[in-house]
């Protein structure tokens, strides 16, 4: 379930600056409700754990705001919640609910998408970096995807995708 919560974005931040107007659209364009499904890997060479999810999403013009749970293995639930803030030249925050502590996310959007950059507070995978990539999949969908090098082969792995719809 860790690579659960790598997918979600951050919780403290720094001071904000205003955003592009097209990226306020953007950031605006993930507020509500999801829910849908995916897969997580706790380590790049862990098996892939079925997941559940639902959201409420906040967003602002120049914030992202998810809350939200995750339910794997039928019993397995874990809260999870984020706070993501544009800082004009791009985005940073702070995911709390790893089991690791607090991880750091810094990163810019690209077309559809923000790509993080994500710095765990332990390693996970034999280091304290990863990605996220945070992607608007259509009008109401949005898709969480969290990739990491595995410490054996340094190929790149996704260890967490959820395919989300608006409710």
């Amino acid at each position: 379930m860790k690579s659960m919560m790598l997918l979600l974005l951050a919780g403290g931040l720094t001071a904000v600056s205003p955003a592009h107007a097209d990226d306020a659209d953007f950031l605006r364009s993930f507020q509500g409700s999801f829910a849908g499904n995916g897969t997580v890997k706790v380590t790049t060479n862990a098996p892939t754990v079925n997941v559940s999810c639902t959201f409420n999403s906040g967003a602002t013009s120049t914030s992202l705001s998810l809350d939200g749970n995750c339910r794997g293995l039928v019993l397995v639930t874990r809260a999870i919640s984020a706070d993501l803030k544009s800082n004009g030249k791009g985005y940073t925050g702070v995911y709390v609910g790893s089991r690791t502590g607090p991880a750091q996310l810094n990163g810019k959007r690209s077309g559809n998408a923000l790509s993080l950059a994500i710095r765990w507070a332990k390693e996970v995978n034999g280091d304290r970096t990863a990605r996220l990539t945070v992607e608007k999949t259509s009008g109401d969908g949005m898709r969480l995807t969290v990739t990491d090098a595995d410490p054996k082969t340094g190929k790149t792995v996704v260890t967490s995708r959820i395919d989300l719809k608006r409710t």
